[in-house]
């Protein structure tokens, strides 16, 4: 009966430990950091908690959104345009995008000024951001793609490298 019992201990602790490794990398990161919006309607409140009032309602899946601060359950986040509060964790989703601000923003075949131009992008186009490094990002909106410079996009820091 003992080594039937050190056994059921052995697995339960290899099953928390799964549990851990399980948990959402998006619960275990410190602010800052980037996510986007995983759902169609999204409200943003004045605190972290439902009793607080909505000061926004987002109504666009994807938007690039930076996470400031962290309470329990709850994001302090700023979009695009500057404007901040909280939302739910659930709301969230760690795929990074970004939106392209400022004007027309040209989109290369590779990361140089100089290479074949795919596509251009209006300002408030949303996209996937991948491959960024040496000041360019992989920009793809539903299947059309390109590299664009960090500085013609929101959802990324300056310098910052993506995989």
């Amino acid at each position: 009966m003992t080594g039937e019992k050190t056994r059921l201990g052995g697995w339960a602790l290899l099953g928390i430990a799964a549990l851990a490794l399980a948990m959402p990398a998006l619960a275990q990161r410190k602010p800052p950091y980037w996510v986007s919006i995983d759902v169609d309607k999204a409200r943003m409140r004045t605190g972290p908690g439902r009793n607080y009032p909505a000061s926004w309602l987002y109504q666009r899946r994807h938007l690039p959104l930076k996470v400031l601060d962290v309470y329990g359950e709850w994001r302090k986040v700023e979009d695009p345009s500057g404007t901040q509060g909280w939302l739910l964790r659930n709301l969230l989703d760690e795929r990074r995008t970004a939106i392209i601000v400022g004007g027309i923003a040209e989109l290369r075949s590779a990361p140089e000024p100089d290479a074949h131009l795919n596509w251009r992008a209006e300002p408030g186009v949303v996209g996937v951001i991948s491959k960024c490094a040496s000041g360019w990002c992989r920009f793809d909106v539903n299947g059309r793609s390109g590299y664009v410079e960090q500085s013609r996009i929101w959802g990324v820091e300056p310098g910052e490298v993506v995989n």
